[in-house]
């Protein structure tokens, strides 16, 4: 059993469509100190199927990129399952790409499935909605074990009011613990603050894929980029005060990997010097492709 990174960056993609900024300009460029980067996913493939972790609106780039996912017959795919840890745009976008007449199981929070569910653009799927209790063990069609867990966020952009609340536990966003048959995942791309439930299932973790979406929490104000916060958009920065960086590199875990990366955040330039401090620290930067035996 594996995991695959079908994509390590936050919504956007990097580089950006529409943007300019030092990172993306590096890309456009295509300087070899980056990687181009799709919306972040994952899919968990043993011999049976797979199971996708949120849907991106790259996923048919994400299918192609990898040949365990191609389909062996028509009207057949490996993917049996799939679990969303949030509602954002950037997680079942993909969902639409999922329509063309095959069966699978959707797993999400409630709070997960009532944002999206009623939409009438995903009617057409061929969908069997199901909603664990938060910290339940459920299993995949093909046996997976798995947990959702509720992780601090916020509700989906299309959902905010003009007061969000930003470290939510109500369910809107989560995390997922995979038990593979040598390792145990838990995949958290996107956190707003460390619980003690966070802490637990990351204490408990073989391998930790964990929300890297921007480098400090003012970076996006600093490019000329937006001027919202990382804390405001529901992320922890990795540095900085009650940053991520110096927890992870804490934790038994023997792989510790940022994912969901902001095409704002300077890690993503190979050499850079932010690079340089993650890494020093035992923590790996995810890329499209990455493999991980479970």
């Amino acid at each position: 059993m594996k995991a695959v990174v079908l994509g390590s960056a936050a919504g956007g993609g990097f580089p950006q469509w529409n943007c300019r900024c030092a990172q993306c300009e590096l890309a456009w460029a295509r300087d070899p100190r980056v990687s181009w980067r799709t919306q972040a996913s994952l899919a968990l493939i043993d011999e049976e199927g797979c199971v996708l972790v949120n849907a991106s609106p790259d996923i048919n780039q994400q299918l192609r990129a990898t040949p365990a996912l191609w389909p062996q017959e028509t009207r057949h795919s490996p993917i049996t399952s799939v679990v969303l840890t949030s509602a954002e745009i950037d997680h079942v976008a993909g969902l639409l790409s999922l329509r063309e007449r095959h069966a699978f199981e959707i797993w999400a929070l409630e709070p997960v499935r009532s944002a999206i569910a009623a939409n009438p653009m995903l009617q057409p799927l061929s969908a069997d909605w199901k909603s664990p209790e938060p910290e339940a063990l459920f299993h995949s069609k093909h046996a997976i074990a798995m947990r959702l867990f509720v992780v601090p966020g916020k509700a989906p952009l299309y959902l905010e009011d003009s007061n969000p609340v930003t470290e939510s536990e109500a369910g809107e966003t989560a995390g997922l613990s995979v038990a593979g048959p040598h390792a145990r995942l838990v995949y958290i791309p996107g956190c707003a603050a460390l619980t003690d439930s966070v802490r637990h299932h990351a204490e408990s973790a073989d391998i930790i894929l964990f929300d890297g979406t921007l480098f400090d929490d003012d970076e996006m104000r600093r490019s000329g980029l937006g001027e919202k916060t990382g804390r405001r958009m529901g992320h922890m920065p990795m540095t900085g005060p009650g940053g991520s960086l110096d927890w992870l590199a804490s934790l038994p875990a023997s792989r510790k990997i940022y994912t969901h990366i902001n095409n704002s955040n300077p890690v993503l330039i190979e050499g850079s010097r932010e690079r340089a401090l993650v890494q020093s620290a035992g923590v790996e930067i995810a890329h499209d492709g990455l493999e991980i035996a479970l």
